[in-house]
């Protein structure tokens, strides 16, 4: 049962916040919904946020629903981890509550509630399906930030016909060969790295590259590129494997959500188009 937390006006749709008791994740979970003006079916595109992020952050700092209430779309924006007394966490900002990496978690303590992928793919599906008549489940699109845009290219290659549309705003492509990957890699699925590359982008595409074409924004300025982001590998696997993507390269932005804001109506632009 969903429990409204939070609902407000926005461009003529309206934005809601909502609790449910998670039976995949083992605790209480939050998730927004923004839906459009208009009356009748809408596609839908869901937004993956980063590390530390919640729903809010996004919704808030971004302000996509001008766009999505102009172009007819439903927004949902999942938190990014189980959280709460109980759960297991890190003192650390890239591990634990915050920074789920959208993935099933097999190692203790993580694997009592870390199954991101299972609950956004499976619960969450069929939560929004039952609860949001407006929303088109055939018409499905995912992007995401950061940590989230990780979320957005595995989930899509691994279900291309649920995620039709794909986008990334400054992706982790390849978390196998990264610092932030590895920790949480190491602690969510153990030191065997064979079980990681089914949550490593530039991995699944040389394996089963999609029919859509992948859009990815990165800031030139992002104090993470070259550490940790590294987008020119997913372009590299993406094109060996005949995998379309367009990388931008937006000379002067940070890893900010100045810089998601400035170019989040392309994004939904693009979804729209590729799912009309």
């Amino acid at each position: 049962m969903l429990k409204t937390i939070s609902s407000w006006r926005s461009f003529g749709g309206t934005l809601r916040v909502f609790d449910h008791d998670s039976t995949v994740c083992r605790t209480s979970m939050r998730f927004s919904v923004y839906s459009p003006p208009q009356p009748g079916k809408a596609p839908v595109l869901w937004y993956l946020s980063g590390l530390t992020c919640t729903w809010e952050n996004v919704m808030s700092k971004s302000g996509l629903q001008r766009a999505a209430a102009e172009l007819g779309m439903v927004v949902i924006a999942p938190d990014t981890s189980p959280r709460g007394e109980g759960v297991a966490d890190d003192p650390e900002y890239d591990l634990g509550q915050g920074a789920g990496f959208y993935l099933t978690a097999t190692q203790a303590p993580w694997s009592t509630h870390f199954r991101m992928d299972q609950y956004i793919v499976q619960e969450l599906q069929q939560l929004v399906a039952r609860n949001f008549p407006n929303a088109d489940m055939t018409r499905q699109g995912i992007t995401g930030h950061s940590m989230g845009g990780h979320g957005a290219l595995t989930l899509h290659l691994k279900h291309p016909q649920l995620y039709r549309s794909v986008s990334a705003f400054s992706p982790i492509v390849a978390p196998t060969q990264v610092p932030w990957g590895q920790k949480a890699f190491t602690a969510y699925l153990g030191d065997d790295r064979d079980t990681w590359s089914d949550y490593d982008a530039c991995e699944l595409v040389k394996s089963r590259p999609s029919q859509a074409h992948v859009l990815i924004d990165q800031g030139g300025a992002d104090s993470f590129l070259e550490r940790e982001l590294q987008p020119e590998r997913f372009v590299a696997a993406a094109k060996s494997a005949g995998q379309q993507v367009t990388l931008r390269m937006q000379e002067g932005y940070d890893h900010s959500y100045y810089f998601i804001a400035t170019f989040i109506d392309d994004h939904l632009r693009w979804h729209a188009q590729a799912l009309r």
